[in-house]
């Protein structure tokens, strides 16, 4: 470890950093635990100076609130690390995916006044939009629109990605967005906003933990979505949930809409493997 870095960490921590040791995991940030002089363990992410750990930090304090659902506690924070509680996994228990879609339920409960959140933060390494204009702050459509689809489109522009096939489905999915949602309105939810398989752990005890979150408020069938990307959770999870907290009709028609913001990300951020993906999640609606 660096030793400046060993030295801040030591400052915020009160005593010594006595051992480190890497592990596998993100592509964004490395990660480590590191052990004091007194025996306590931390889990720590580093190699990336900006915002990213304090949008990260903030996001996890947000979801902790609801008091529903297993989340690290943020021990300190700078622009160069994050430095969490470690969470040390057991077995998972075999109520496993009914807890999750139970806590999960009740985690979307919790709401806000308007869609956004306080700051704009990251999903991947992908700067975050979150700030509302007026007219976003109460119309889900023109946020998720404006600030998902939109900018993640105009990435792509900027890529060299947006061929006239591209463009020629995004223009069509504008025409037809408001259509798209149509009778899905809600209230604003807490979302951890980049729900997929490498974002939650077993806990100690069999438990699900949430990490590495991208936080807003939107709506609610946005989080579950995500989930879909990349094969989709067990049935148990979709099923307790929705007794838990039942969605809209026409909930799974929407899910590719939500999806598309995802993949238009990794478009972005990976290159031409996620294209005809993009195209096809857009051709479903026109």
């Amino acid at each position: 470890m660096d030793k400046k870095l060993k030295k801040l960490i030591e400052e915020n921590l009160g005593e010594t950093v006595n051992s480190f040791s890497g592990v596998g995991g993100g592509s964004i940030a490395d990660s480590s635990i590191i052990e004091t002089v007194s025996g306590k363990r931390y889990f720590l992410k580093t190699g990336f100076n900006g915002t990213m750990f304090f949008n990260e930090a903030n996001g996890l304090k947000e979801l902790r609130k609801p008091g529903c659902i297993k989340i690290p506690d943020v021990i300190a924070v700078d622009n160069q690390f994050l430095l969490l509680e470690l969470i040390t996994p057991g077995p998972r228990q075999k109520d496993f995916w009914t807890v999750f879609g139970r806590q999960y339920a009740q985690m979307h409960k919790f709401t806000a006044k308007t869609f956004g959140f306080y700051e704009d933060n990251y999903i991947g390494a992908t700067p975050q939009k979150n700030l509302p204009s007026e007219k976003e702050k109460n119309s889900w459509t023109e946020f998720y629109f404006n600030k998902r689809l939109l900018f993640q489109y105009r990435l792509a522009e900027q890529n060299g990605y947006a061929t006239s096939e591209l463009k020629r489905a995004f223009n069509a999915i504008e025409l037809k967005i408001d259509e798209i949602l149509k009778g899905s309105e809600e209230p604003p939810a807490l979302l951890h906003g980049d729900l997929w398989s490498g974002n939650y752990i077993t806990g100690p005890k069999g438990e699900p933990v949430l990490i590495d979150p991208a936080v807003y408020y939107g709506h609610r069938e946005a989080d579950l979505g995500m989930t879909y990307l990349f094969g989709g959770f067990s049935e148990q999870f979709y099923n307790t949930y929705n007794k838990a907290y039942p969605l809209k009709e026409g909930w799974k028609y929407r899910v590719n809409i939500y999806k598309l913001y995802h993949v238009l990300n990794h478009l972005n951020l990976f290159g031409t493997g996620y294209y005809s993906q993009a195209v096809r999640l857009m051709e479903y609606y026109i």
